[in-house]
C-alpha cells in the first residue's frame, strides 16, 4: 500500500520491479559465491552473468513483472515462479541459481537489503528536518511567548525553546532510527530449518557482504522477527513525534491563539462553506498519519511468535505493513519539514497572549520572594492565590496593582523588588544555557 504523495525514491524502492531486482540481487551474489567455491563451472557462471546483470543494474520493467505473475497464477508460489522466468531469460544454466536455498533465504536477505535503505532515505528526510528545527530555533531563540501547562497560561518561554525541544527529541528519534538500521541488516541463507545443510555458511557470508548486510548469527528457516518490531515500532515513535509538533502547531493556530500558521498558499480553500477559513489541514493530516504508523506496531509484535522453525503468518502482514510504515513516515517528515520552513509566526500575537492574564504568569517570583522574606510557603501561596483570584475574575485589575494594594505584602515587598519580580527576563535568564545544551 503505496501512499499517492510518497516520494519517488521511496515508492521504486517498494515497487514490484525493484522487488524483483533485489531478489535476482540474492540469487546472484548465491550463485557467485558457489562459483568461488567451485560448483558453478566457468562457462555457466559466465552466461549467467552476461543474462542477468543488465537487470541487475537496470532492474526489471513491467513486463517482467507480469510475466511473474502470469506464471504464479499456475505455481502459486511467488518464488517458484521468479525463478521460472529468470530461466526463460537464462537458459538451462539457471540451474545453479537458488542451489541449497529455501524461498525465505531469498525473501529475508531481500527484505533486509530494501528495509535498510528505506531507513537510509528516512534518515536523510529526518537530517533534513534536524536542519530546518535547528535554524527556526536560533531564528525565534528569544521571542518570548506563553508557555501552557494543561493547555492554561503557566509562565513565559520563548518560541526557540519549544523548538529546540523538538529537536532535542527528533535527535532521540535519530538514534533509535539508526540502531534500528543496524539490527534489521541481518541477512540468512542457511536453508529451511536454519542448518546449513544444503550450503556452507561461506555462501552466506559472501552473499551478505555485498549486499551490505550481515549474517544472522543463528536463524530458524527466518530472520527472527524482533529485528522487524524494533524496526517498526522506531518509526512508530518518530511518528508520535512527528504528530507531537504537528499538534502543537495546530493548537497555536487556534483562532483564539493565532500564534503561528501553517503555510495557505495562494488561491488555497479553507471550506466549502466558508470563504474565511485556513484551516490547519497539513498538520492535521500529519497526525492521521501518525495513527497509521503507529497501528502496525501490534501486528509487527506479534509477528514475532511463529510456530516452531516457521509458519507463514507473518508474512501477509509484512507485505502490507513496512512498505506502507516507511513510505508514510518518508511522507510525514517531508510534509512536515515544509511546514516549519514556511511556517507563519506571529510574534506580537505571542506578546499580547503573553500579557492577556495582566500579571498573573508572574505569581510564582512572588511566592518565592514572600518565602526568601520568611513566610512559610503555605501562608505566602495563600496570600498570593487571594490576589491572583481577584484578577482572575475581574478583566479591568491587574496583579501587581492588586499586590500595591495589599498592605500586609507591601511590608515584605518595595516598589522596585515588584518591579524586578515582575521583570520578563528573570524567566528567561537561562535560554542560552538551554541551547548550548541541545546545540553544542
Amino acid at each position: 500500500m503505496i501512499p499517492r504523495y510518497s516520494r519517488p525514491v521511496m515508492v521504486k524502492l517498494w515497487s514490484e520491479e525493484e522487488k524483483l531486482r533485489s531478489w535476482l540481487l540474492v540469487e546472484f551474489y548465491a550463485m557467485e559465491a558457489w562459483y568461488r567455491l567451485g560448483k558453478v563451472p566457468e562457462r555457466d557462471y559466465q552466461i549467467l552473468k552476461e543474462k542477468l546483470s543488465p537487470y541487475i543494474e537496470r532492474g526489471f520493467t513491467e513486463e517482467n513483472v507480469r510475466r511473474v505473475e502470469e506464471i504464479e497464477k499456475e505455481t502459486r508460489h511467488d518464488v517458484i515462479a521468479f525463478l521460472a522466468h529468470l530461466a526463460e531469460l537464462v537458459g538451462p544454466s539457471a540451474r545453479y541459481l537458488h542451489l541449497g536455498m529455501t524461498s525465505s533465504d531469498m525473501l529475508d536477505t531481500a527484505m533486509a537489503y530494501r528495509m535498510k535503505r528505506a531507513l537510509e532515505i528516512i534518515l536523510e528526510d529526518l537530517e533534513a528536518l534536524l536542519e530546518t528545527l535547528r535554524e527556526k530555533a536560533f531564528l525565534y531563540k528569544d521571542t518570548p511567548m506563553i508557555g501552557r501547562t494543561h493547555g492554561v497560561h503557566a509562565e513565559p518561554i520563548t518560541f526557540g525553546l519549544k523548538l529546540a525541544l523538538f529537536y532535542e527529541e527528533m535527535k532521540r528519534n535519530r538514534e533509535r532510527l539508526l540502531k534500528a538500521k543496524e539490527n534489521i541488516a541481518y541477512g540468512k541463507l542457511s536453508g529451511a530449518v536454519g542448518t546449513f545443510a544444503h550450503l556452507p555458511p561461506e555462501v552466506e557470508a559472501y552473499t551478505c557482504k555485498k549486499l551490505g548486510l550481515k549474517p544472522e548469527p543463528i536463524s530458524n528457516q527466518i530472520v527472527p522477527r524482533d529485528r522487524y518490531a524494533e524496526y517498526i515500532c522506531a518509526l512508530a515513535i518518530l511518528a508520535s513525534s512527528l504528530e507531537k509538533i504537528a499538534t502543537e502547531i495546530r493548537h497555536l493556530q487556534r483562532t483564539e491563539v493565532l500564534e503561528v500558521e501553517e503555510p495557505f498558499g495562494a488561491g488555497q480553500r479553507g471550506s466549502s462553506a466558508m470563504p474565511h477559513k485556513r484551516n490547519p489541514i497539513l498538520t492535521e493530516n500529519l497526525c492521521g498519519l501518525a495513527r497509521t504508523i503507529r497501528a502496525y506496531v501490534v501486528p509487527a509484535l506479534e509477528n514475532v511468535v511463529l510456530w516452531h522453525e516457521r509458519d507463514i503468518s507473518h508474512s501477509s502482514v509484512e507485505r502490507m505493513i513496512i512498505p506502507s510504515a516507511t513510505t508514510l513516515t518518508d511522507f510525514a517528515l517531508v510534509r512536515l519539514n515544509f511546514v516549519l520552513k514556511n511556517l507563519q509566526v506571529y510574534p506580537e500575537r505571542m506578546k499580547r497572549n503573553l500579557e492577556l492574564l495582566r500579571g498573573l504568569i508572574f505569581s510564582q517570583s512572588l511566592l518565592i520572594a514572600l518565602v526568601e522574606k520568611g513566610l512559610s510557603r503555605e501562608e505566602a501561596y495563600v496570600m498570593v492565590q487571594e490576589r491572583a483570584m481577584k484578577v482572575w475574575q475581574d478583566e479591568n485589575l491587574t496583579l501587581r496593582d492588586e499586590i500595591l494594594k495589599d498592605e500586609r505584602m507591601r511590608s515584605y515587598l518595595s516598589e522596585e523588588e515588584l518591579q524586578t519580580l515582575f521583570d520578563l527576563n528573570n524567566y528567561l535568564k537561562h535560554v542560552d544555557t538551554l541551547f548550548n545544551r541541545v546545540f553544542t
